[in-house]
């Protein structure tokens, strides 16, 4: 029975097993991805993955430990030179195990093992930002009554907060307007005069100097009447005198 053992042993001895997982991680980190067996990638997937996690750190430190596993300085320097820096954003499972199907001749169950950032076919045409539509059960009536009460409460409750603001800019705006235009206005006010007396002067002079010329031209028919009146008076006054000279001599 397989109690508390949790390595899979994969028919190998212990040297054995570990110069096989060393050799299949060098491959893995060459060529991106390789076809082997279920199994065996999962342990490679056990065996790799710390060691990736390790390279994020390029120090001589880690250099070292990973050197260990693997005994390949190629593939050391592959490791931390080129796939640190594709993965350095993810935070674990740097790999990916796809089965393929059973194997002709002995029918093991086939898999291929790929670093995920090198995937060419996953990868492409995928939006991280691409949001998921998801289904949401139907709401009562009461619920949708509270719901639209709520909205309602804070629609009037972002009003009220909105309306000092407006006020606010409402006695704040003519002030500035009129401390900017009372200038303006005072030189308008004192200017005008000026210009209506420059351009009415004439005007005025104008309707002043029409009745004096008529005045000069009536004077003559003013004169002839006078003279015509102290005629008529003069003869007025003369038939009296004859009248009362004749009731004179009446009497005598």
């Amino acid at each position: 029975m397989k109690h508390g053992k949790k390595i899979a042993h994969l028919g190998r001895k212990t040297a054995h097993r570990k110069y096989m997982l060393a050799n299949m991680a060098c491959s893995l980190i060459e060529h991106k991805f390789i076809n082997t067996t279920v199994a065996k990638a999962k342990a490679l997937k056990r065996y790799i993955e710390p060691l990736i996690t390790k390279s994020k750190n390029d120090s001589t430190h880690n250099r070292r430990i990973v050197f260990r596993y693997l005994r390949n300085k190629y593939a050391v320097t592959e490791l931390f030179r080129n796939i640190s820096e594709k993965v350095g954003d993810r935070p674990g499972g740097y790999t990916r195990i796809i089965k393929l199907g059973n194997r002709l001749g002995d029918n093991a169950s086939m898999s291929m093992i790929e670093l995920v950032d090198y995937n060419s076919v996953y990868n492409v045409g995928s939006d991280s930002n691409k949001k998921k539509r998801r289904r949401r059960k139907s709401k009562t009536s009461s619920q949708l009554e509270s719901t639209s009460f709520i909205e309602e409460v804070t629609v009037v409750e972002e009003a009220k907060d909105e309306a000092p603001v407006v006020e606010e800019a409402k006695d704040e705006a003519p002030v500035e307007e009129t401390k900017d235009k009372a200038p303006v206005v005072e030189e308008a006010k004192d200017e005008a005069p000026v210009e209506e007396a420059k351009d009415e002067a004439p005007v005025e002079e104008a309707k002043d100097e029409a009745p004096v010329e008529e005045a000069k031209d009536e004077a003559p028919v003013v004169e002839e009447a006078k003279d015509e009146n102290s005629n008529e008076n003069d003869e007025s006054k003369s038939e009296d005198s004859n009248e009362n000279d004749e009731s004179k001599s009446e009497d005598s």
